[in-house]
């Protein structure tokens, strides 16, 4: 059960929040303005994978199908940072990336660096709190966030994560169990529930 692995534990979830490092608001808002974010584009099995960092942590993990459309993904998100493609020191990183993509259950050992509004990261905050192999209803995410009726809010926060997987949206799911929109796709998101042990 869901609320027996600690998802409604009110005290983990605050007590983890400050686990999850942010940029400046006044940074957020100017686009990267004055930031440099190092990049670097692989494939893992689930297709193409981007990943970008500031000096403060993974800033985004996206997904697709070709490298240009997440490169122009990212330059849209951060229009004035100083993007840099990463050298061989960054490679690391990034193998850590795709071996968590491979086998989420093993677990990120990067810091993030999460960017968004206040609200958004409240949910952000709670879907970290989902184990794998669980799931929650965007009813429950708005219920653990203490804002019951702002569901439709809570899955606008979900399409708007940058960071796939380490800020797990897809353990997310309707209010009668099927899967619902996902940024990079139903069937990926379908394969990463299969893979931590869910079936949907």
């Amino acid at each position: 059960m869901l609320y027996d692995a600690g998802f409604k534990s009110n005290g983990r979830f605050y007590a983890q929040s400050s686990a999850m490092l942010g940029m400046i608001p006044k940074h957020y808002r100017k686009g990267g303005l004055h930031e440099v974010l190092y990049f670097a584009v692989a494939e893992c099995s689930l297709g193409t994978v981007l990943v970008a960092s500031s000096e403060k942590g993974v800033a985004s993990i996206l997904l697709g199908d070709e490298p240009d459309t997440l490169v122009r993904d990212l330059q849209d998100r951060f229009p004035k940072a100083e993007l840099i493609g990463a050298d061989a020191d960054y490679e690391q990183s990034i193998a850590k990336v795709i071996g968590f993509i491979e086998d989420p259950n093993r677990g990120l050992d990067l810091p993030l660096d999460v960017r968004g509004t206040a609200f958004q990261q409240r949910v952000w905050q709670a879907l970290r709190q989902i184990p794998a192999g669980e799931t929650a209803t965007y009813a429950e995410v708005a219920q653990k966030i203490g804002q019951p009726t702002a569901i439709r809010a809570v899955a606008g926060a979900c399409a708007a994560n940058h960071i796939a997987i380490a800020i797990p949206c897809h353990r997310v799911i309707r209010n009668d169990g099927s899967l619902s929109g996902y940024r990079w796709g139903i069937d990926r998101k379908r394969s990463l529930l299969s893979r931590e042990g869910k079936d949907n």
